[in-house]
């Protein structure tokens, strides 16, 4: 997965700017997303850029120093902000998208208790991390029945003063977006958060099994993708727009066997697993191991390579390191019993 994310950052970055090759023996630094306009999806949060960029010598193997200070000029200008539309702009049209009063409230997620059991992990099917499929048990657990909300997480930064997302102005989401899932946020924001309301990431494990239920299936509704289910890739391209993040809850057909909303698409979720084989697998990766967190559920975006039904599966999965953070990464809480 990793890797498919990294080759999609360079096409981008050979596109946006003049490149200097590195030498054959130079690689891209680790927990990278290559290219100068993806910098900003980690990089808009209080670091240092200009150190970072203009001192680092891993920077400097592939980036030429002019190009990076005219990158960090831009980023000081904000010409790399994303834009959201300002509430003079909200309309009939985008409203369902786009509101400013809580659908669903800023108090902690409500809960889906799952039984203790066996259920159907992994897939023979496709990626080689992805299987064996195998059986796994696990005791009763609760987990959210949505994404953490902006609105949610505000609540969350405004009562304990952490630092907010890189994507909010004067410590607030963007206009429209408070029930949209909180973005920008790495894997121990997420962990401050759920520890903050009494709850706790949930296991990969755990995960899967609340988006796929006790049968196997492939997504959280049933065998066959569909398009008016998730807030997938590939929606957006047979609507012929932008893609974005939307909602949490707005997908009734989408809904897991138990009751989950938007457990494929819309943002990646954080997991406290570490990015580790499966029992049984036998293909070397050294990105296994204690070094990435794996993510579940695929999102609203996905890069050229890698679109729609192939991250929407339940059994996908991706890794990052802990610190990452991008516009695609969220996360929902959960608790034992």
């Amino acid at each position: 997965m990793f890797k498919y994310y990294l080759l999609h950052s360079i096409l981008l970055f050979y596109f946006s700017i003049n490149v200097a090759v590195a030498s054959s023996q130079s690689s891209a630094p680790d927990d990278h997303l290559h290219g100068l306009d993806n910098c900003v999806q980690c990089h808009l949060d209080g670091i240092d850029i200009s150190r970072i960029l203009l001192a680092d010598q891993s920077c400097l193997n592939c980036h030429k120093s002019d190009d990076l200070k005219v990158y960090v000029k831009k980023l000081a200008n904000g010409e790399y902000e994303k834009k959201f539309p300002s509430s003079k702009t909200l309309s009939h049209k985008n409203t369902d998208m786009y509101y400013e009063t809580s659908k669903i409230g800023f108090k902690p997620n409500e809960m889906v208790k799952i039984e203790a059991g066996e259920f159907t992990m992994g897939s023979n099917e496709r990626l080689s991390d992805e299987g064996p499929q195998h059986q796994v048990h696990l005791d009763t657990y609760s987990i959210d029945i949505y994404e953490v909300t902006n609105g949610q997480y505000k609540k969350f930064i405004d009562e304990t003063g952490r630092r907010s997302p890189s994507h909010y102005r004067n410590r607030t989401y963007p206009v429209g977006k408070v029930d949209h899932p909180v973005t920008f946020v790495n894997w121990e924001d997420a962990t401050a958060y759920c520890e903050w309301v009494d709850k706790r990431l949930p296991t990969d494990k755990e995960w899967e099994k609340a988006a796929r239920g006790n049968d196997g299936r492939t997504y959280p509704w049933g065998e066959k993708f569909a398009n008016e289910n998730a807030n997938t890739p590939l929606r957006w391209e047979s609507l012929s727009q932008q893609g974005d993040t939307l909602p949490v809850g707005m997908f009734e057909k989408g809904k897991s066997p138990h009751g989950l909303f938007d457990m494929s698409g819309n943002v990646w979720e954080w997991t406290s697993s570490w990015y580790k084989a499966y029992p049984g697998n036998k293909t070397f990766s050294e990105s296994y191991g204690e070094r990435y967190k794996t993510l579940k559920g695929g999102s609203w975006f996905d890069c050229s390579f890698y679109k729609c039904g192939i991250s929407a599966p339940v059994y996908n999965r991706a890794f990052f390191a802990r610190k990452v953070k991008n516009d695609t990464f969220g996360f929902r809480c959960a608790r034992d019993g």
